[in-house]
């Protein structure tokens, strides 16, 4: 059993619902400075495959692949509809597009996700060898939403893929405040979830 899944059994529902509760969402963070509109514009559509996934059966996340303007894949979180736990929006994105496309245009690509990719979908990240990722909705503020306490040691994407792939560029949060009220939307109704998304 994972850590967070553990804090999640634990922890998630009551401290969900008292968030809930109390109005104690997060408030978003600022937008990285270094991301462009173009990026905006993207993490756009990110989100609107995030509420896709919701109405579908899946977490509130949606990943897209873009090289050169042009979006190569598209892909929503289906953990519950599908039952298998790797289907997270990246992990699902890069499964299903890597035997299309060669590593050369996975290095030339910027994935865009709606929230921090977490441990398992750095890890396809690098493995895929994506050259540049942009994400919506920070981990912290996303698990406060879930009603997770605070890891005593986070570990963020950026450090992740610095330690593991730092060849990859990574930026955010953007536009987190869209990407949180995803969030605040669907965790407060699905505390069962919690941690398994």
């Amino acid at each position: 059993m994972t850590l967070i899944t553990l804090r999640a059994l634990l922890c998630g529902p009551a401290l969900l619902l008292a968030s809930a509760a109390y109005g104690a969402f997060p408030a978003a963070g600022p937008d990285d400075p270094q991301c462009t509109a173009e990026d905006r514009k993207y993490m756009a559509r990110a989100y609107e495959l995030a509420r896709y996934a919701v109405t579908h059966g899946g977490g509130p996340f949606g990943a897209l692949l873009v090289k050169d303007g042009k979006i190569l894949a598209e892909f929503s979180n289906c953990v519950h509809s599908t039952g298998d736990i790797t289907k997270h929006a990246e992990t699902g994105l890069i499964s299903m597009i890597s035997p299309k496309i060669d590593r050369d245009t996975f290095a030339k690509s910027t994935l865009y996700t709606s929230t921090e990719p977490c441990a398992m979908c750095c890890g396809s990240i690098c493995f895929a060898g994506i050259g540049r990722v942009v994400y919506g909705t920070s981990e912290a503020p996303f698990e406060q939403v879930m009603g997770l306490p605070p890891l005593p040691e986070p570990l963020t994407s950026h450090e992740i893929l610095r330690r593991i792939s730092p060849t990859v560029k990574v930026f955010g949060p953007l536009m987190e405040t869209e990407g949180l009220k995803i969030h605040e939307d669907y965790w407060p109704l699905h505390p069962e979830d919690v941690g398994k998304s």
